[in-house]
């Protein structure tokens, strides 16, 4: 096993790829029970849950984990972007009996900083990963001082060798099959983005750090076929998001057993920037790339009301169906038992 996995102690180069609003600690804590590394996401986090979170964590394990943050530019506000993005949206708050009044301020989605970095400090985690490039230098190097293993997200070669200069000690290569957002940085044109398995050879030979296979991994076959190619590890995300300890609520577990799961599409209409999802209803009528959704984050607030309204109804039109490409293996089952089996397949 590479250096980088070597440290970690773990039964095989698995990661539990950090799925924020559909878990908290305790699918990350059987997964590090069960031999992998096990990820909190907490990049909609305030400073207070990040400290409960790592709290019950630390608690329920003894074994390495990984913690992970968004570290995207916050946007300047676009008050007129934000006028035709509630105009767009107007039919369906009045369908929802809702007012434009109740859309809240701030975006949930706060970038890695100070604060955060404060409550981390005491908890010095294994392993601190981030998504949409790496944080400023100084956070950076204060992550590095505790020990902590670096980790980021590339989804074309140029961004895994801008990874590797600027410090991350190992590299996600995040095909275009993975479920939820996609970690670009350097660029926002969608025709740069890859598959997994054409993307992880092309960053395997551009880089010397390890990197790890993400994208539509999701039984043994898609983990044997990422270590044929290069990959150091694989990082896996859709097939937990029905086991025991995901927090996935019911709407959004009945559509991953629907043959809706077979259709998933990258949008930008639910947070302002590209993620991908079940198709439903939201993204059909609104995107699913939509050149009036404001900038990530900003989009989500004003998605959110027509959410929880739909929600209630018992409906999923405008929830976020975060998936990747893969779901045909998803099973309600306990974390461990998806974990072994991928320990199993890794060592085959």
């Amino acid at each position: 096993m590479n250096t980088f996995f070597a440290r970690l102690g773990l039964a095989a180069p698995i990661i539990q790829a950090p799925m924020a609003g559909v878990q908290n600690h305790r699918l990350a804590a059987a997964v590090c029970a069960s031999g992998a590394l096990g990820s909190l996401p907490a990049a909609m986090l305030s400073p207070e849950a990040l400290q409960v979170e790592l709290q019950a964590l630390k608690a329920a394990t003894t074994a390495a984990f990984n913690v992970n943050f968004f570290c995207h530019a916050t946007p300047a506000p676009d008050p007129a972007r934000e006028v035709r993005w509630h105009q767009t949206l107007a039919p369906y708050y009045l369908e929802q009996g809702l007012s434009s009044e109740c859309i809240p301020s701030g975006s949930g989605r706060v970038p890695f900083n100070h604060d955060s970095a404060d409550v981390l400090e005491a908890f010095r985690p294994a392993v601190v990963s981030f998504h949409f490039g790496l944080p400023a230098p100084d956070l950076l190097s204060r992550v590095k001082s505790w020990g902590s293993l670096v980790l980021s997200s590339a989804t074309t070669v140029t961004e895994a060798v801008w990874l590797q200069a600027h410090g991350a000690d190992a590299i996600i290569a995040q095909g275009l099959e993975a479920g939820g957002h996609r970690g670009m940085f350097l660029t926002d044109d969608m025709n740069t983005q890859m598959g997994t398995f054409a993307l992880l050879p092309q960053i395997v030979e551009a880089v010397r750090v390890p990197v790890i296979a993400a994208g539509g991994i999701a039984h043994a076959a898609g983990v044997q076929a990422a270590k044929a190619l290069g990959a150091a590890g694989v990082q896996i995300g859709t097939a937990y998001l029905c086991s025991d300890e995901a927090t996935t609520s019911a709407l959004h577990r009945a559509a991953l057993r629907s043959p809706a799961a077979r259709h998933t599409a990258l949008t930008n209409v639910f947070t302002g920037r590209p993620a991908r999802g079940i198709v439903n209803r939201a993204m059909q009528a609104l995107g699913p790339i939509s050149p009036l959704a404001p900038a990530f984050p900003l989009a989500t607030a004003a998605m959110g009301p027509l959410r929880t309204a739909a929600e209630a109804q018992g409906s999923s039109d405008f929830t976020p169906l975060w998936a990747g490409q893969n779901t045909a293996q998803i099973q309600a089952r306990p974390a461990a038992d998806i974990t072994h089996d991928f320990i199993a397949a890794w060592r085959d």
